[in-house]
C-alpha cells in the first residue's frame, strides 16, 4: 500500500500498485467517499489486505461504513471485502448479481447485506445519487461504471486505466506520451475483445459515459483526471477497436501478475 491521498471533496484515495513485467506498475485504487453515509469503492488486493485495513481504519470508524460498491469480482476489487463485512456491522455491499455469483464462489455474502444493481439502474444513498453505467472496457461480465451525480465523479472501474513506470497522484504530474502508450496497452489487454468489436456498439458507451461531463474520473488503475483533462481519454477510448490486437507473444496476463506478486517470498 502506498499513503492515502484526496481526489476531490472529501474522496479519499487507498492507492497501491501491481508490478507488470517489462511495462511498469498498475495503478490499483479504492475510493472512500466518508461524507454523508460513507461509501467504499471497491477493496483492495488480497496481498495488501492489511495494509488496506489499516489504511481504511485510519480514515474511518468501521461502525460508521454504510455502504461497499465493488464494480466487479477480480481480485484487486475484492480483496478485503471479506474482512471488511466482518468488521463493518452495518455496511452493504452493491454490486452485480454476476459479480456476487462468482465471488460467493469464494464466500458467501448475507442475503440482507446486499443490494444487486445493473447498468441503467440509480440509487439514492443519503444526499448521493449513484448511476450504474458498462463502462467501454472490462475483463468481468458483471463490471460496472458509477457515476456521482452529486460531485460529478465517474467512477470507472478497470476501464481508462494505464501502466507507467512511476505512478503519480493526477494525470497531469504524468509524461503524456506515457500514460497514452499505458492506456493503449491496458485496456486492449483487459478487453482483448475490443479487436473483435463492432466500432459503433463500441462507441455507444464511450458517448454514453462523455455524455454525464463528469467533473474527475477516477479509474481503479490510474491517477485522478479532472475535468479539463477528461475528454481527452475519452478520446483516447474511442481509438481502441481501431488499434492492432495486443499480441500474443507480448500479451499482459494480470491473473498471472497476480499470482506472482502474492507469492511468498524468502
Amino acid at each position: 500500500m502506498k499513503a492515502t491521498y484526496t481526489a476531490g471533496p472529501d474522496i479519499h484515495v487507498l492507492p497501491s500498485a501491481l508490478p507488470i513485467p517489462d511495462l511498469g506498475d498498475q495503478p490499483v485504487n479504492a475510493f472512500l467517499l466518508r461524507s454523508g453515509r460513507p461509501i467504499l469503492v471497491d477493496t483492495g488486493m488480497p496481498v495488501d489486505r492489511e495494509g488496506f485495513l489499516d489504511s481504511l481504519w485510519s480514515l474511518i470508524d468501521p461502525v460508521d461504513l454504510r455502504w461497499i460498491v465493488v464494480t466487479h469480482d477480480d481480485r484487486d476489487h475484492t480483496g478485503a471485502l471479506a474482512r471488511l463485512l466482518e468488521a463493518a456491522p452495518r455496511a452493504k455491499v452493491l454490486t452485480n448479481a454476476i459479480s456476487l455469483t462468482r465471488i460467493s464462489e469464494e464466500f458467501g455474502i448475507p442475503q440482507d447485506r446486499v443490494v444487486t444493481v445493473n447498468p441503467g439502474s440509480r440509487v439514492k444513498i443519503g444526499d448521493r445519487e449513484l448511476s450504474f453505467h458498462r463502462p467501454p472496457t472490462f475483463d468481468s461480465p458483471g463490471t460496472l461504471a458509477v457515476f456521482d451525480h452529486s460531485d460529478g465523479t465517474l467512477y470507472s472501474s478497470d476501464s481508462f486505466g494505464t501502466v507507467v513506470g512511476e505512478i503519480t497522484q493526477d494525470f497531469a504530474e504524468l509524461d503524456e506520451a506515457e500514460f497514452f502508450h499505458g492506456f493503449d496497452v491496458l485496456n486492449r489487454a483487459i478487453a482483448p475483445w475490443t479487436a473483435l468489436a463492432d466500432e459503433a456498439k463500441f462507441l455507444r458507451p464511450v458517448h454514453e459515459l462523455a455524455a454525464l461531463r463528469p467533473a474527475r474520473l477516477l479509474s481503479a488503475h490510474g491517477p485522478t483526471v479532472r475535468e479539463g483533462a477528461v475528454p481527452r481519454l475519452f478520446e483516447a477510448m474511442a481509438r481502441i477497436p481501431s488499434l492492432p490486437a495486443w499480441l500474443p507473444g507480448a500479451d499482459l496476463d494480470l491473473e498471472a501478475a497476480l499470482d506472482a506478486h502474492e507469492m511468498p517470498t524468502g
